[in-house]
């Protein structure tokens, strides 16, 4: 009988058995193949390989095996010295795979992935981030812990439980071993649940990044386990739809808590959008009592030829790999994220940039600035890719360079305008706006020659401004170089008044106060060019490194914070990138979403 297990878990995450143990286990028990796919890593592929082929050459070598004229079919057992042996002469197949863990609408979603490449240059980046961000999360519970009287460093951690990825199950062994608690059941309750004090939510991709990066891994991404989330109908066919679209080529219908109506239902809706059915039993040795290794709790048989159908569906893709590709729009902020210091491109950054648009994929240019100055920044830069727009006055208006029209823009009214400029010359604060070709300002001063060494769109000085608008502008800017808090006060002082009027106050640096409606900014900028061009969001990619980026990186499918961005926009985003603006930071991070 062809027996299979498509979701087994090592002690390298959160199982019990060795990387070995399972590959002798599953000999003992008959079957053909299973996939190894621990908790965001790989680190226990090599060794279940190395076992498996270990175990193979035994088996043709040993002198049961050169006895046995005809073996039952299914048979397998371990030798007197303990070396497990394959099953009726057939080699175990190891599958090398992975579960990632992600987040969808506030729910936790896991994402298998079978026949990665996971020696591959771009998986380990990728696995790097994530290695990244976990040290960063557990770190910050430890010191949280050790607050609430249970001291415990990050490398004591480590020592305790070495080569694991640290889950709050490890957290809650270790007070229990050092006597902290009476049962495991105590360290959630108290200290590590969802609610728990000490408890530190881990930052988590989207299930739609997962199921790209295992494609762009070559491996064969699946949705486990749908029915534990517990979703209604409609809900989990929404997320299955939209992962279809993302690349999703299986999901997960045989599975150990499934019942038969379970299984029923989700073996309809693989069919419904032509995904392969997989089955596993999620096994993770002693952690989970009473599951076992393909069989689950007594009643799981996943067969053979789920893996064959799956195999089919690999040449497939292998052979049809245009299909698989989506267009992506990649929204950037030009100082800080895009630009250096000189406020130029970096040769490599061009090169990224340049592979980006030749691979399909849409660039828009995002400021603060008005439109003009960020097509002069486009001219300035030699940056003539197809598929490029610009958007200016932190997300107010939109403009198509090839079409050379404006696709959207959001205003200020012109009350609300000239409120905004009496009130600065109350403050003795300069503030200037903008009609569509040029800057508007009451007079000249050193602000205004300070905002020109860097922006060039033409100027006119108005001393009667307030009462000479005729047209309603997308934005007006405030500048203080001397002191901020002055600035600052101002601000707090319009509070009421913006809240009434619906306006949003933001920073896009220290000394820069930015006046635009609440509807407008550069997150709707974002979701409003992705409605036009017909990309969904989950395909955008947004890049900053100020207080003005963080809406579109919220927006964004993929929000990308400059290292050497502010600390919120680094909390909000999906990714941090290791180099700064100065050095290809964002080339360096793009290139693995081409």
């Amino acid at each position: 009988m062809n027996i299979i297990d498509l979701h087994v878990h090592s002690n390298k995450s959160d199982g019990s058995f060795t990387p070995t143990e399972l590959v002798n286990y599953a000999i003992e028990k008959g079957l053909s193949a299973f996939a190894l796919t621990d908790h965001d890593t790989t680190d226990g592929i090599d060794e279940a390989l190395g076992a498996a082929a270990a175990a193979s050459a035994a088996a043709k070598t040993s002198p049961a095996s050169k006895a046995a004229k005809t073996p039952k079919a299914g048979s397998a057992g371990v030798q007197a010295d303990g070396e497990a042996t394959a099953p009726a002469g057939r080699p175990l197949e190891v599958i090398p795979g992975i579960e990632f863990s992600t987040e969808y609408e506030g729910q936790d979603i896991h994402i298998v992935g079978l026949y990665i490449d996971y020696k591959s240059d771009f998986f380990r980046r990728r696995l790097v981030s994530f290695v990244e961000g976990r040290i960063t999360r557990n770190k910050e519970m430890c010191r949280r812990l050790t607050e609430h009287g249970i001291p415990v460093t990050y490398e004591e951690l480590t020592a305790e439980f070495p080569d694991c990825v640290i889950t709050r199950a490890h957290y809650a062994k270790f007070m229990l071993n050092h006597g902290y608690i009476k049962s495991l059941k105590e360290a959630f309750d108290r200290y590590i649940g969802d609610h728990g004090p000490c408890f530190v939510p881990r930052k988590k991709i989207t299930p739609m990044r997962a199921v790209e990066i295992i494609l762009k891994a070559g491996g064969f991404p699946i949705l486990a386990h749908p029915v534990l989330y517990h979703f209604s109908k409609a809900r989990l066919e929404k997320l299955v739809a939209l992962l279809t679209e993302m690349g999703l080529q299986g999901l997960e219908c045989v599975y150990s808590t499934h019942s038969a109506s379970d299984e029923r239902e989700m073996r309809s809706l693989a069919k419904k959008y032509n995904l392969c059915v997989s089955g596993g039993s999620d096994f993770h040795g002693n952690a989970k009592p009473g599951l076992d290794l393909a069989t689950g709790y007594g009643k799981l048989f996943v067969p053979g030829e789920l893996l064959d159908k799956i195999k089919e569906r690999r040449r497939w893709m292998s052979a049809h790999p245009d299909r698989l590709r989506r267009t992506k729009i990649l929204f950037t902020d030009l100082d800080g994220t895009l630009l250096n210091s000189k406020k130029q491109i970096d040769g490599y950054t061009r090169e990224i940039l340049t592979a980006w648009s030749r691979a399909g994929h849409k660039l828009a240019l995002c400021s603060g600035r008005d439109i003009n100055s960020v097509s002069d920044v486009k001219r300035d830069l030699h940056l003539d890719l197809p598929g490029m727009y610009l958007i200016g006055y932190n997300g107010g208006q939109i403009y198509d360079c090839e079409k050379q029209e404006t696709l959207h823009k959001i205003t200020l009214t012109l009350p609300q305008t000239r409120h905004l400029l009496r009130e600065a010359e109350k403050w003795g604060i300069h503030i200037h706006t903008y009609s569509d070709t040029h800057i508007l300002a009451p007079k000249m001063d050193e602000e205004l020659h300070y905002y020109q060494h860097a922006i060039k769109t033409p100027l006119i000085i108005n001393e009667n401004l307030a009462d000479g608008l005729s047209q309603e502008p997308c934005k007006c800017l405030a500048i203080e170089l001397k002191d901020l808090q002055k600035l600052e006060d101002f601000r707090l002082s319009l509070l009421p008044w913006a809240k009434k009027e619906g306006i949003s106050m933001i920073y896009s640096n220290p000394n820069y106060l930015e006046f635009i409606p609440e509807i407008s900014g550069k997150g709707t900028a974002v979701r409003t060019l992705c409605e036009i061009l017909d990309i969904h969001p989950y395909f955008s990619l947004a890049a900053g490194d100020a207080q003005n980026d963080m809406s579109m990186i919220e927006a964004a499918g993929i929000g990308i914070a400059m290292i050497n961005g502010s600390e919120d926009v680094k909390f909000a985003a999906t990714v941090v990138t290791h180099e700064d603006n100065d050095h290809d930071g964002l080339a360096r991070t793009l290139i693995d979403f081409i």
